[in-house]
């Protein structure tokens, strides 16, 4: 039976790991396809490299998400419409913005201001059929996959080893940094809904090595001044070890190692010794614990973020960027499903996002774009802002089973909007359009995979790169392709 193979252990996708001497004797069948072992080994490197070019390619060389958990309303913030029903129009007036003839909400002035630096897409949708549930929406944009496993709750599982891995951790096994820095870092908060924590939040089936680094600063969500009191102690030497002890053990550790026969270094595959020293090389330099010391900022310029859980993180996701860390995830504060400050809007709809989520939205987000943007960051920074789907353009009904308030928005994955930014997209464009009432996509409509397929594009990945699972069985890192039209 003719086989032709990949590398040993390929649901690791390390390319380290090379064939066996099976392998090799199989491929003598080949030649019946007229192939030789050159040109075999030549088409393996080359789907290894993945199809380059096009706009956009390779643009980015980190990525920050700003995940608006729980589901914004479009219609209320970035979408409004006019000469709609009273139970669809927004409660809120509109204001011009930078770019002509389009329109926000008067509750985000500052980013209406300068909405000439990202692309506002308004035609984001599932299609055919919509994810109403918190966490099944969040871990299909979170991974590119949805999953069939659900509790009796209709909410999924917890985490769990199989499943399919966090974008940021793709991104990072792929592309990984070479600076003494955490490569990839989730915070103010884990995603959540209920009591379902973490899920598409972490590397599953890749393992461990390419979770991210978690930085959840204790207290509740509700307590403002949580990112003052952040602690990373792990990434801190113990008082009585000093750089240069530590340095002097990894010294002997590779004495040490130099001399193991030379038959048992040859089964040896496991990369310990870059583990190791990329371990060392953090915790030495000091660069993470730099880049998460915040007191060294101006006060003005925190002020200017906000001085709130959700505009500190974003201050704190430039700061890893500039130090060198590829993927940064600001997840908004607060759980999905839950209320106050969230997005999940099924009731008081109009205060809570007049004076709470609105104006953290509109001061942290803004301020991150300018600031980046200032910095000559965000030309090789990809930015991200989205939530797990929208909300509904009638208010007071229900489409998800919940109850709402005479101004409350259900959820609705039909239709809502996204923001992107920097990394060789188009400045002061608007993507596609809604229909009258913000229920679907009018233009151009765009899945939430799409997106996920643009954000690796911008990285130099071939979306469509295979990846082995749990059960060595093949899967494209997204089903989807990239959006060209988003770039320059």
């Amino acid at each position: 039976m003719l086989h032709l193979p990949g590398g040993n252990c390929s649901d690791l996708c390390n390319a380290e790991l090379k064939m066996s001497r099976r392998d090799l004797l199989r491929l003598g069948g080949t030649g019946i396809l007229g192939m030789s072992l050159g040109t075999m080994f030549k088409l393996q490197a080359m789907a290894g490299e993945g199809a380059k070019g096009g706009p956009g390619w390779g643009k980015a060389k980190s990525v920050v998400m700003i995940y608006l958990q729980g589901g914004p309303s479009h219609l209320d913030l970035w979408d409004p419409k006019e000469n709609v029903p009273d139970n669809i129009r927004s409660a809120f007036g509109t204001i011009p913005t930078k770019i002509p003839g389009i329109h926000y909400t008067d509750i985000l002035p500052n980013l209406a201001k300068l909405n000439d630096k990202f692309t506002q897409i308004r035609s984001m949708g599932y299609t055919p059929n919509g994810l109403f549930n918190h966490t099944a929406a969040i871990y299909q944009i979170m991974t590119g996959y949805t999953t069939d496993k659900v509790s009796a709750s209709g909410q999924l599982e917890p985490p769990d080893p199989k499943d399919f891995p966090n974008f940021g951790s793709n991104i990072v096994r792929l592309k990984p940094t070479s600076e003494p820095m955490l490569p990839f870092v989730m915070l103010p908060r884990p995603l959540q809904e209920s009591n379902v924590v973490g899920k598409g939040g972490t590397a599953g089936f890749l393992g461990k090595a390419f979770d991210p680094y978690t930085l959840y600063p204790t207290g509740d969500d509700l307590d403002m001044f949580k990112m003052d009191r952040i602690k990373v102690d792990d990434l801190k030497l113990p008082p009585e070890v000093f750089a240069l002890r530590l340095q002097r053990r990894a010294e002997l550790r590779e004495v040490i190692e130099s001399s193991m026969p030379e038959v048992e270094k040859a089964v040896s595959k496991y990369n310990l010794d870059d583990y190791y020293q990329r371990a060392l090389n953090l915790i030495v330099s000091g660069r993470a614990r730099k880049a998460f010391d915040l007191s060294e900022e101006k006060p003005e310029l925190r002020d200017r973020y906000g001085r709130n859980t959700f505009g500190q993180s974003c201050l704190l996701a430039r700061r890893l960027v500039e130090a060198g860390t590829r993927v940064v995830e600001v997840i908004w504060p607060k759980v999905a499903n839950s209320d106050n400050h969230s997005w999940d809007h099924h009731v008081g709809l109009t205060d809570r996002m007049k004076t709470k989520s609105g104006p953290m939205l509109d001061q942290g987000l803004s301020a991150f774009i300018d600031d980046m943007d200032s910095r000559g960051l965000l030309s090789e920074t990809l930015v991200v802002a989205i939530g797990e789907f929208g909300r509904s353009p009638q208010k007071g009904v229900s489409t998800s089973g919940n109850g709402n308030s005479a101004d409350g928005r259900d959820h609705w994955p039909y239709c809502y909007s996204a923001i992107v930014a920097g990394a060789g997209t188009k400045r002061g464009y608007v993507h596609g359009k809604s229909d009258k009432t913000g229920s679907s996509p009018a233009e151009d409509p765009v899945h939430p995979t799409e997106l996920l397929a643009t954000m690796y594009h911008a990285c130099g990945i071939d979306p469509e790169t295979i990846v082995y699972n749990h059960l060595n069985q093949p899967r494209e890192l997204v089903k989807a392709k990239a959006i060209p039209a988003l770039f320059a």
